[in-house]
């Protein structure tokens, strides 16, 4: 998740887990003074007892080599019953919760957007990482893989948190907990995270980190040791990484509504977890939606079996930059050369430039694992949606309509679905022709009153230029971020066999 231009958070006239008044520092301030004046009836020290706040980077790799290790990943769905047409409704839901998050970027400010038609309460988590932290007995967090963030937190000494279906992280059962301390170096360093702070009864380090569908974390830097599983080694064998630092957040507040603690940023960023691993690569292999199955993801190493499980070709793309002029590290996406689109037999009239990063910064193509279904700009979806209707020999259904920003049809009642037309996305150096299965749905009659529906999950951008390539496209494929080689490799697999 992109990290919104304007800070918000509270802090100001604190009262025991209440919280009264909302503090919003732009990040173009420089500083600002914010003090409490109840804290003795806090069951925790409160998260700015008396700060300075001010820009700052808090956070850096303490690891000295590499390491190799895995995850297990559940869809934030799996397992829960839904049925298609629900799984659908509620990937739409979250991936309009995630354009506002992506849209909010450069000087726009933080957009707030219904979580969902119809009243949906859907959070937007998508993939969940389960992860250890601490010693000796490693507490369980499950945290939203984002390729979109930095930031690695998770619920801590709550103050004012989001209910988890687990424990919150306790710092006093780890012995290898530490708080980051205002004197370290790295806490009052501009550009990463935009807010930061000193508290006043213990010295320890403070952060802020704002999300732009308005979600905020705020709470204290900190440091503990991760357990992974190890990377082709013995079966339940673990990895443990000391000293990584991430945010204890003790007051979090927004759309964090599903089954995670927080959040693990994966994003370029030296606050996200691999470069704090400081691994040359990472991948992960999401299983399909519907399965119900842990898919992996891999820091470190060579890819996992990439050619023992590949299912196709392994092809591979460089990243493109990203905004000119940006400081180094300061956008946390991995841009992509998109150079077309086809359906079927037709290559949608669009060249590079429809999904080029543009001067501003507004534009481009990236993908991410934080968005659920791929999003076109409204010019480019409205006419790969005219190639669909155009070449699918089904009427359109009901209530899709050519400014909804989605697409299905009308299967009528004992029907076989029809073929339908490829996709295939042209970036440079390789042909993404996507799996019917990662663009399609097809709906059975569940009762809702929709009927049986052949769905195209691809979506409007709306308003936004931006193309975003989501997690539903890249199901069943295995994705290489190969940061030494600065490129994106892939190919179809098997991801429950990884």
């Amino acid at each position: 998740m992109l990290v919104c231009e304007l800070a918000c958070f509270f802090v100001v006239s604190w009262q025991p887990n209440t919280i009264n008044s909302l503090l919003c520092v732009s990040s173009t301030a420089m500083q600002y003074s914010v003090c409490n004046s109840t804290m003795k009836d806090w069951p925790v020290s409160p998260p700015f007892p008396c700060v300075l706040l001010f820009l700052t980077f808090l956070f850096a790799s303490s690891v000295a080599e590499p390491v190799a290790m895995r995850a297990d990943l559940t869809h934030v769905d799996s397992g829960r019953g839904f049925t298609k047409h629900e799984l659908l409704s509620r990937m739409a839901a979250r991936s309009k919760v995630r354009m506002a998050t992506l849209r909010s970027s450069g000087s726009a400010p933080a957009v707030t957007v219904p979580v969902a038609r119809g009243g949906l309460d859907v959070g937007f988590s998508e993939y969940l990482v389960h992860l250890g932290v601490g010693t000796p007995r490693p507490q369980r967090v499950a945290l939203t893989l984002d390729t979109g963030s930095d930031l690695v937190w998770t619920q801590c000494a709550c103050a004012a948190c989001f209910d988890q279906p687990f424990p919150v992280l306790r710092a006093s059962a780890s012995s290898t907990f530490r708080r980051v301390p205002c004197s370290d170096p790295l806490c009052g360093h501009a550009v990463y995270l935009p807010v930061s702070g000193c508290a006043a009864r213990d010295r320890s380090c403070l952060y802020a980190y704002g999300y732009g569908d308005n979600s905020v974390t705020t709470g204290k830097v900190v440091e503990d040791t991760f357990t992974f599983n190890a990377l082709g080694g013995k079966k339940h064998a673990a990895v443990a990484v000391p000293n990584l630092r991430f945010g204890c957040g003790m007051l979090n507040v927004g759309l964090f509504k599903s089954n995670e603690s927080g959040i693990a940023g994966f994003g370029r960023g030296p606050l996200s977890l691999p470069s704090q691993l400081k691994v040359g690569r990472f991948s992960y292999c999401f299983t399909a939606i519907i399965e119900s199955r842990t898919s992996p993801v891999f820091l470190g190493g060579r890819p996992d079996n990439l050619e023992a499980h590949a299912t196709g070709p392994i092809q591979s793309t460089p990243f493109a930059p990203g905004p000119a002029g940006a400081p180094v590290g300061s956008s946390p996406f991995y841009y992509l050369s998109l150079r077309g689109v086809t359906v079927g037999k037709t290559r949608l009239p669009f060249n590079a430039s429809a999904f080029a990063l543009k001067g501003d910064g507004s534009g481009g193509t990236i993908i991410d694992s934080g968005t659920a279904i791929t999003t076109f700009p409204q010019a480019v979806f409205q006419s790969l949606r005219e190639a669909f209707v155009a070449q699918v020999q089904l009427p359109v259904a009901n209530g899709y309509t050519d400014a909804d920003g989605r697409l299905c049809f009308s299967l009528p009642a004992m029907k076989k679905a029809p073929a339908v037309p490829k996709l295939i996305l042209h970036l440079e150096g390789a042909d993404w022709d996507l799996p019917r299965d990662n663009y399609v749905l097809d709906n059975d009659d569940d009762g809702t009153g929709a009927g049986r529906e052949l769905c195209v999950v691809i979506s409007s951008a709306g308003k936004s230029d931006q193309t975003t390539i989501g997690n539903f496209q890249q199901q069943n494929t295995h994705i290489v971020y190969d940061l030494e080689s600065d490129k994106m490799v892939f190919a179809p697999a098997r991801c429950d066999k990884l």
